[in-house]
């Protein structure tokens, strides 16, 4: 099968989207399949081109079978900015799509969003073609943004659901990473035979759990301390100031320190937030190369997963299956009965709050602090169950069914259907000890 990969983000850019699209692609080669990329420069993690791809406006590279073809973008400096991430999108659709129409016919494109801007794209190459898309939701917009408050302008808005209407009408297949993802498309009219369902996965050769005294542990301090960790993109929907007002509730345990990692829309709100409290165990870093992911969580005792109210209805974070991987045990600010929800109830790796709550995240840190039996008993539920679940070459298989679905082929495998993953089963976790703990407890 010859596949383009049509995505903004790929490596060495470490976008959780860029991240798995690498991994699939390299399952896909791993598969005897053949594999063109069409993606930006990197300049996900500094917010600006890098400098060694500033010359040209197209950049054609090898890796291993693999051809790349790298557009050159207009960064977003700050991507609290609207404007510069449109420009940041438009930069990228009008070279890609010109450099997409110059590529010889393949069976299927591979498109994932966001942007929405990359499907429009991905329906003008598959017209122009006669090639059939798949599109792959990794977030919906323009939902997110509305609810977060990014997007208020109606005639914009507007659009933007057209958009996402016409995307949806014009892909072969579209594959989304949750159930609540299914039950949003088909409120909005999309046909349920277009729809699978895969969940996001994690290379679990690569994040294992790595001990504690490490370098990275050892670079910044932290070896001796209870250190939470968040990770990943600092946006809107994240609500990072509850998690500062939580670090506020436990600044006199000297013991616990909060590292944030990661860049985005909301970080320096968050850091402002941070100032004027003037509290000392929060420290922020920007994303840290690649290679010391595993390090970094491997410091971590426990991961955050904070999101404000509404934001985790339709969706699984994909920050938690890097937790897992790790082996370390998650608190998840998110809501009650939401997919995040019951994969951490039926995997029993760590403890739920509702969002925006620093009393109730504050008293789940205490109890695995408190508790260091059910910290490790929790991180290695999570390392087990993601090993069983969550293997790239496994869903790399569903993707190549959704593929021959959209072609209207049969897909031959060993591997033994969709694997897509109830989460209807319930489980008792540690919340109930949580729930009796918070009568008790109070932050010190």
């Amino acid at each position: 099968m010859r596949i383009l990969l049509l995505t903004t983000y790929f490596r060495p850019d470490v976008a959780s989207t860029g991240v798995i699209m690498s991994t699939l692609a390299d399952e896909f080669v791993a598969k005897g399949h053949q594999v063109t990329v069409l993606t930006s420069v990197p300049h996900y993690d500094v917010d600006r081109t890098w400098e060694e791809y500033s010359g040209k406006l197209i950049y054609k590279e090898r890796c291993g079978s693999m051809q790349i073809y790298r557009i050159s973008t207009r960064a977003a400096s700050n991507k609290a900015s609207v404007f510069q991430r449109l420009l940041n999108y438009a930069s990228f659709s009008v070279l890609s799509l010109y450099q997409g129409a110059l590529l010889p016919k393949h069976d299927v494109i591979l498109v994932p969003s966001p942007p929405l801007s990359n499907g429009v794209i991905a329906a003008f190459l598959s017209l122009l073609r006669g090639t059939p898309f798949v599109y792959n939701v990794q977030d919906i917009w323009p939902d997110v943004a509305v609810r977060a408050g990014v997007l208020k302008n109606r005639t914009i808005i507007q659009l933007l659901k057209k958009m996402e209407s016409f995307v949806y009408k014009r892909a072969a297949g579209i594959t989304v990473i949750s159930e609540g993802f299914k039950r949003n498309l088909l409120g909005k009219g999309v046909p349920e035979k277009k729809i699978s369902v895969i969940p996001n996965f994690i290379d679990i050769d690569f994040v294992t759990p790595h001990p504690k005294d490490n370098s990275f542990s050892q670079k910044f301090n932290l070896a001796d301390k209870f250190v939470v960790l968040f990770a990943g993109n600092m946006g809107f929907s994240q609500g990072l100031e509850t998690v500062i007002d939580t670090a506020k509730l436990l600044q006199d345990v000297p013991e616990i320190q909060f590292l944030m990692v990661g860049n985005g829309a909301g970080r320096s709100k968050a850091e402002i937030y941070l100032k004027n409290l003037a509290i000392k165990n929060v420290q922020f870093l920007p994303f840290q190369p690649h290679a010391d992911l595993p390090s970094m969580y491997g410091t971590a005792d426990l991961c955050l997963i904070p999101l404000r109210r509404g934001f985790t209805n339709d969706s699984v974070p994909c920050k938690l299956f890097t937790i897992m991987a790790a082996g370390k045990p998650a608190v998840a600010a998110v809501d009650l009965g939401s997919d995040t929800w019951q994969l951490l109830e039926r995997a029993r790796c760590g403890l739920c709050v509702e969002p925006e709550a620093p009393k109730s995240i504050a008293d789940a840190i205490l109890y695995y602090f408190r508790n260091p039996t059910a910290a490790s008993e929790a991180g290695g539920n999570a390392r087990r169950f993601v090993e069983a679940q969550f293997d790239p070459a496994v869903l790399a298989d569903n993707y190549l069914e959704a593929f021959a679905h959209a072609m209207g082929k049969k897909f031959l495998s060993k591997a033994i259907g969709t694997q897509s993953i109830s989460l209807d089963e319930s489980s008792t976790i540690d919340a109930a000890r949580l729930r009796r703990s918070q009568h008790n407890e109070e932050p010190t």
